[in-house]
């Protein structure tokens, strides 16, 4: 310390002969000090840009182990480590600055001791009077300081506001009562320190501008989803909710020897699971536990009446608690990415079967992410083309195989009986009804060529009923109001504007079926036998890589066998589509009729198939552990 306070005062003496004022002198000395420095500042420029360059990988750790934090810890270090990060050198200026600070004192004290200016020893609490005036200048230096970091700074603009609120008030704090207690002379260089901080920040961004190194769009992508992640279900866990959500995962794991668990995300997936489930409880005494996420699920109110249904609301946070700590013998879900994001297998058992349900007549290999299904060791398929686009995913990726079934589709199955229960009702329509169907996605028929297909359609003696998918509804709702207000003076025995998606009336009573990439064609065409007209607007393409297994998904090639496709510069051709489809309906009757045989399993007998599947596996599972036991 005694060679730094020799250092130190040689150069304020060199300083003090240049300015002939200790005042200027400790501005100068400040400024000089800074410029020695700038290499260090620089150093830790780099490290700050290093760490905003790896904010995304560090993000995507934190969302595909969300709640595991003691995996989210190592993985965060392997890439401190693999990017040559260091967390703590950001503070080697700080240190350097407190070192400085430290010899300065002695520095001041012996300029104050003889008397040269007795001025720059004046310490407020010690003095009072206007000296107090310099940890007000001090607090306001570091104000300032905070205010431009979090602007300019690289590391710190990205960090929360919290984290930079929190830095802020130390700092202002930390100046403050330095400034009460240390002689005014010490103040004024902390407050030039701090205030020459700025300018050089400035000149590091200009020699290593972190823009060259930082992919910003990727990083505000990758916190975008993570915010989602850490606000799920911010808006619905109200207090009487947190209580029954937090007595509902203590009731989940007082039960042993669990050996089948639904999991859904929402009242909506029950149908999925229906089939499967009524075959359950008609056929074996096993108890089914409902895990969801919906604390309005009807799957409360069915388990009233079915006492085999044990229901748990889970909330979307817990939820990842409760699926690390699972304890059943097989858990069926129907939400993909096992394992990949936020929902992982156990960690608890490791022999947990986890089964994929389909919700959608559709391949797997388009329309979700790539490697969504690779955790799970059973897919219950809808049909031939499944079975084969999974095995060729097995060999094209490398994955393990899976336990296959053949099963079909529990909603299809629903929905033929519920429309040939509904003939007797809606077999007298007056009019040819067309649904328009579309989905939600960017380029949607509601959103590129709804105007002119209504312009080709109307007054041709139809009823045209539009029916908007319900997550367009929710999000664009300005939209959804500007399409109503420029059709209200239509009749409604020409139009309708659907907006109550509780029924599937007008589904079962259309005779056509207008829609783009909405999985509802399937659904209309293979429960009615009736055709699909296509408006070929852009495709959704979830996973880019798609064309890496060679078989056509059938999102694509079913569309030609159930209607008629027409891309979107052929619209002026909407109404000649139309009658040739209703003059063909019995020819498009016996050739849908045919394909979906050909493309889904066991018609009107996928609850039974797919109850079996698990039955077997649970009494296996069953006798393998008492047979360990025994």
């Amino acid at each position: 310390m005694h060679i730094l306070e020799s250092v130190l005062g040689l150069l304020m003496d060199l300083c003090y002969r240049m300015t002939n004022n200790y005042w200027i002198s400790i501005v100068l000395f400040t400024a000089i000090t800074k410029v020695f420095l700038l290499p260090l500042t620089l150093w830790c420029q780099k490290n700050c840009i290093i760490m905003v360059k790896i904010m995304p990988l560090v993000n995507r750790v934190k969302i595909q182990y969300f709640g595991d934090e003691d995996t989210i810890a190592e993985k965060q270090r392997e890439i401190f480590k693999k990017e040559h990060y260091h967390p703590l050198l950001s503070l080697i200026p700080l240190a350097v600055q407190v070192v400085i600070l430290m010899g300065l004192v002695a520095v001041i004290h012996q300029i104050t001791d003889t008397g040269k200016n007795e001025a720059l020893g004046i310490i407020p609490a010690k003095n009072g009077g206007w000296g107090y005036l310099w940890p007000v200048l001090a607090g306001l230096s570091a104000w300032i300081l905070g205010y431009a970091q979090n602007k300019i700074n690289p590391l710190q603009k990205e960090q929360s506001r919290l984290s930079q609120e929190f830095t802020n008030w130390i700092s202002i704090l930390l100046s403050f009562f330095l400034g009460i207690y240390v002689a005014a002379g010490v103040i004024l260089y902390w407050i030039c320190s701090n205030l020459m901080t700025i300018p050089l920040q400035w000149l590091c961004n200009i020699l290593i501008p972190p823009k060259k190194y930082v992919d910003y769009d990727l990083l505000a992508s990758t916190r975008k989803e993570l915010d989602h992640l850490k606000n799920m279900g911010a808006n619905v866990q109200t207090k009487e909710l947190k209580k029954r959500e937090k007595a509902d995962y203590k009731r989940f794991f007082s039960i042993a020897n669990k050996h089948l668990v639904f999991y859904s995300e929402a009242s909506g997936f029950y149908k999925y699971y229906q089939a499967v489930i009524e075959y359950l409880l008609s056929h074996s005494t096993m108890t089914i536990h409902y895990v969801t996420n919906d604390p309005n699920d009807q799957i409360f109110e069915l388990a009233k009446t079915q006492k085999k249904i044990k229901p748990y609301y889970i909330g979307q946070k817990r939820i990842i608690t409760l699926m690390m700590k699972m304890d059943a013998d097989m858990v069926v879900m129907t939400t993909p990415d096992l394992d990949n994001f936020y929902i992982k297998r156990s960690y608890v058992r490791k022999d947990v079967e986890y089964a994929y349900i389909e919700h959608s007549i559709s391949s797997i290999h388009l329309t979700v992410r790539e490697g969504a299904y690779d955790h799970f060791d059973t897919f219950l398929c809808v049909g031939p083309f499944q079975v084969q686009e999974l095995r060729e995913s097995e060999k094209v990726y490398g994955t393990r195989q899976k336990n296959l079934i053949p099963c079909g589709y529990g909603l299809l199955d629903n929905l033929i009986d519920k429309y040939e229960k509904s003939q007797d009702k809606h077999n007298d329509n007056p009019k040819k009804r067309i649904l328009i169907a579309p989905s939600w996605q960017e380029g949607n028929i509601l959103d590129s060529c709804l105007d002119q297909i209504l312009s080709a359609l109307l007054g041709k003696g139809y009823l045209i009923i539009v029916r908007p998918h319900p997550e367009y509804k929710k999000r664009y709702v300005a939209r959804m109001n500007a399409m109503i207000e420029r059709y209200k003076n239509i009749s409604k025995d020409e139009l309708i504007i659907e907006t109550d998606f509780s029924s599937n009336v007008t589904i079962f009573t259309a005779d056509l079926v207008i829609t783009d990439w909405s999985g509802i064609a399937y659904e209309f065409s293979f429960s009615t036998l009736k055709p699909t007209l296509f408006i070929n607007t852009p495709m959704k393409i979830t996973n880019k890589n798609y064309k890496k297994i060679s078989l056509e998904p059938v999102d694509i090639t079913l569309r030609k066998h159930v209607g008629i496709e027409i891309e979107l510069n052929q619209l002026d051709h909407v109404a000649d589509a139309v009658l040739e489809i209703f003059s063909k309906q019995n020819e498009f009757h016996d050739r849908i009729r045919k394909i979906r045989s050909e493309t889904v399993f066991n018609i009107g007998h996928s609850g039974e198939a797919g109850g079996k599947y698990i039955i077997q596996r649970i009494i296996e599972k069953d006798k393998a552990r008492k047979q360990k036991e025994a």
